[in-house]
């Protein structure tokens, strides 16, 4: 036979299918698509390193063995007048010639033929042998073979025990071609005609047509091959009749539609166990998808609570701002009024001026301060219980829906997993609500912004708290007026000094107070800042194991459907390309 059944286009297309679904196997087993599910990938890739199988059947000392050297021009398995084959045996490829016996009824015959790449060859026991060791046959090798060679001796046609073994076979409707070994032994045609007419009314009897049938004689063609001489190897070659076998079996093979068909059963395997991880994977989305709302709602909760802490944050500190505004204006209207002529009497008692000074600009700043400070306090310790109330509300009512849907410990490893970390963030998060004191942490977050403001440059870490620390902080800022005038100077001080001192003293003023104003506003700003960072930083730490998993599986659930649909182009591209590969 010639040394190879296919083209380079259609080996070229073979090459590309085997990789394309050894690639499909890969990206399956890494999606973690059930191992038994996969080795019907696997079998569907070998049957395409085992294109063609032929399966030689018939009794002992038909001749099969010679039969299957003759048609692949090689001496692959040996040969004798006893029977040599005494178990199932596969004939393939492989890079030098060896047997490998799997067991007491299959062994392997490997052999460096380029046509055993694409043609497998089954070799089998008589017909009359032991039953078990045609179950693989029957049950294995017939039911996906291409052509079934029933060979039978001239000197023994169609014996009982391949009649019988026929009937076995005729279950799988498969192509059966009779072959009548060892044809030289007839004297004449008319013997030939004889045995040949025997074999196929019996035969049809059996099958309910007349099958094909090939008369050869093996050892002839076997001795064409070794034959040095031309002329006489073209007689012998002739004479054995193998060329109409082998005609015939390279025809059946070479038929496109079959050829095709072979090319597009793996596809097919390859297709229903895509669409078998489809329905896993949207099976796996739909599990998720109450977990995907919950940490949407979850995510969409934080996001608004640390939006609504910064919204909220500069109007409130806007309220220390304005009080802070309020009293540089009444600094400026007392010097305005206090640091004149007609009061000149008074300014030379420093004790009164100061003591007027705090009853008209301080006035009640240091309540009017911690009182806005507070309501800042309670503010962003109510925002944040009532966030912790908020999630738990999310988690207590997925935790329900785990409950209505999930009874007891069974389902899957990932909803057990996401069962699993809900109950614990939702016990974190009861834990912390049941034992959140709104007063202790709105004391312990007082006492941090007092000491904040206190370690900033302009006040006195020895204060006891904001009061009074603001209130040195703006003592501090005016200018000290007392004795600013002697009654001796009355004249030079009531023209020319009181004018000066009061610009001097409003500059002076002024300038301290926005420094003043500036650095407290900072220092209230960037600690209620780090605390309202520091709650939404607990909140997601919180939930954080729960909602990384969601999301963790929501993109490998995506990753899994963009494989998928790439394995579906992928098959689409073969199967495009196996309508224009033909002959």
């Amino acid at each position: 036979m010639r040394q190879s059944m296919l083209t380079n286009e259609q080996i070229l297309f073979l090459n590309d299918e085997k990789e394309t679904l050894s690639h499909i196997q890969l990206k399956l087993a890494e999606i973690d698509f059930p191992k038994e599910n996969l080795a019907a990938l696997q079998k569907a890739i070998m049957q395409l390193d085992e294109l063609f199988l032929v399966v030689v059947v018939g009794e002992f000392n038909a001749g099969k063995s010679a039969l299957v050297n003759a048609i692949l021009g090689a001496k692959v398995l040996p040969e004798g007048v006893t029977p040599t084959t005494s178990r199932v045996t596969l004939v393939k490829w492989g890079e030098e010639s060896s047997e490998q016996i799997i067991d007491e009824g299959f062994s392997i015959y490997t052999y460096p033929l380029p046509l055993l790449k694409e043609l497998n060859i089954v070799d089998s026991p008589g017909t009359n042998a032991i039953i078990r060791q045609h179950e693989r046959l029957t049950d294995e090798y017939v039911p996906r073979s291409d052509l079934v060679l029933f060979t039978t001796s001239a000197d023994r046609p169609l014996t009982e025990s391949e009649r019988l073994f026929l009937k076995r076979i005729l279950a799988w409707g498969k192509k059966v071609v009779f072959v009548l070994n060892k044809a030289d032994i007839f004297e004449d045609d008319a013997a030939l005609q004889e045995a040949k007419g025997f074999i196929l009314k019996h035969a049809a009897a059996v099958l309910g047509d007349t099958p094909e049938l090939f008369p050869v004689s093996a050892r002839l063609a076997q001795r064409a091959q070794t034959e040095p001489d031309e002329d006489q190897r073209q007689q012998l070659r002739a004479a054995s009749r193998l060329d109409d076998l082998e005609k015939y079996i390279t025809s059946t093979l070479d038929d496109d539609t079959r050829l095709q068909l072979k090319f597009q059963n793996p596809l097919g395997v390859a297709d229903n166990l895509i669409v078998q991880a489809e329905k896993i994977n949207q099976a796996q989305m739909d599990d998720l998808k109450d977990d995907r709302q919950t940490v949407d709602s979850i995510d969409s909760a934080i996001t608004s609570f640390e939006r609504e802490l910064e919204n909220e944050l500069q109007p409130r500190l806007a309220e220390v701002e304005s009080i802070l505004q309020r009293l540089e204006l009444r600094g400026m209207d007392f010097y305005d009024t206090t640091l004149r002529l007609t009061n000149i009497h008074h300014l030379v008692r420093g004790d009164r001026v100061r003591a007027q000074f705090e009853k008209q600009v301080i006035q009640d700043l240091p309540q009017q301060l911690e009182d806005q400070v507070q309501r800042l306090i309670d503010w962003l310790v109510e925002k944040d219980l009532h966030e912790w109330q908020q999630i738990m509300t999310y988690l207590q009512r997925r935790q329900a829906i785990n409950i209505e849907h999930i009874v007891g410990p069974g389902g899957s490893s990932p909803t057990s997993q996401r069962r699993e970390l809900i109950d614990s963030v939702g016990v974190h998060a009861k834990s912390i609500i049941e034992n959140y004191d709104q007063n202790k942490e709105a004391s312990q977050l007082s006492k941090q912004v007092e000491g904040a403001v206190a370690q900033t440059a302009l006040f006195e870490v020895g204060a006891v708290s904001l009061g009074a620390l603001v209130t040195t902080a703006v003592l501090s800022s005016a200018l000290d007026i007392t004795g600013t005038v002697a009654a001796g100077t009355l004249a030079i001080v009531g023209f020319f000094v009181i004018p000066y001192k009061r610009k001097r003293a409003k500059e002076n003023f002024k300038e301290k107070m926005s420094e003043f104003r500036s650095i407290l506003l900072t220092t209230l700003s960037k600690e209620f800042g780090k605390e309202s960072q520091n709650a939404v930083k607990r909140l997601k730490e919180n939930v954080t194991p729960y909602t990384r998993y969601v999301h963790s599986e929501q993109e490998r659930m995506d990753n899994t459907e963009s494989t998928l649909n790439e394995m579906r182009q992928d098959l689409a591209t073969l199967r495009s390309r196996i309508n224009v590969v033909k002959k």
